[in-house]
């Protein structure tokens, strides 16, 4: 995917960049796969901001995604590779073989009337797009889509560009490598995808205006160092303060920048070998 960028004088259009969506075969999704998305402003059923940040922004329709991939030994053809407004990664429309049509999240090598499958038994050909259970798929390869329960459906690598890889195989578990380095246990018996989710390119995009943030339904977020007292700790003084604090707080008065925030007696601690590394 191609990302067009702008040599304008504007001050808007001088530092954005856009996608061009080349690889966007049509341009309006299939009616049957789609429900209105339903707005609330981040306020609860009181009508209390409970999620700050957010509001307006363009109308959507949700695409309704298989990430379970169960037509299990059932062949379909891709019919379309589609924008999805709510993720930042392709999708693919399939038409299988019995006459359903579902969408899947499309890999980076995915075309038009390329064929597909998945399996929940055996192992099916190594190729961009066939799903299969992990014990199945050699290591060292690049996998996307990955359950972490059997039969759930996919729940972590589904953002653009990302991709898993396929550490090992023992026992009961694979050892998988995850996009942020972090390496963790997954059950064998889990289903993954082959290749790596499309779209790579999105990460370079820069939105450039605060306008193009409002379309996303994203409000601005002010520093709390600019507001008063009564609104945030960091709130009050005179010209430009620094916070003034022993730490920094959220503005309920909790620890804040840099906090850990994870339970440190998850359930899931003793799935994870290694933990992510910091990027510099």
């Amino acid at each position: 995917m191609p990302v067009k960028e702008y040599k304008s004088a504007r001050g808007g259009r001088r530092n954005s960049s856009v996608d061009s969506f080349e690889d966007i075969s049509v341009a309006k999704p299939f009616k049957k796969l789609i429900i209105i998305k339903k707005k609330s402003g981040g306020r609860n059923v009181y009508g209390r901001i409970t999620v700050r940040h957010l509001g307006g922004g363009e109308k959507r329709f949700i695409r309704i995604i298989d990430f379970k991939r169960d037509k299990y030994e059932v062949p379909g053809i891709v019919k379309t590779i589609e924008y999805d407004p709510n993720r930042n990664a392709r999708i693919a429309l399939i038409a299988y073989s019995d006459g359903e049509k579902r969408y899947i999240v499309a890999p980076v090598e995915l075309k038009i009337g390329d064929k597909i499958v998945s399996s929940d038994k055996n192992a099916v050909e190594i190729k961009s797009g066939n799903a299969m259970p992990i014990m199945y798929i050699p290591v060292g390869s690049m996998i996307y889509n990955i359950e972490l329960t059997p039969g759930k459906g996919g729940q972590i690598v589904r953002s653009a560009g990302c991709s898993a890889q396929l550490m090992a195989v023992e026992g009961d578990y694979a050892l998988i490598k995850l996009p942020s380095s972090e390496v963790r246990k997954v059950m064998k018996e889990c289903l993954a995808v082959i290749g790596s989710v499309s779209n790579p390119e999105h990460m370079t995009i820069r939105v450039g205006k605060a306008g193009r943030k409002r379309h996303m339904g994203i409000r601005p977020s002010v520093r709390g160092k600019v507001m008063n007292p009564v609104d945030h700790p960091h709130g009050g003084g005179e010209g430009k303060q620094p916070i003034g604090l022993k730490y920094p707080k959220t503005p309920w008065g909790k620890h804040a920048l840099g906090v850990k925030t994870r339970n440190v007696k998850k359930y899931s601690d003793k799935f994870i070998i290694s933990r992510r590394k910091k990027k510099i």
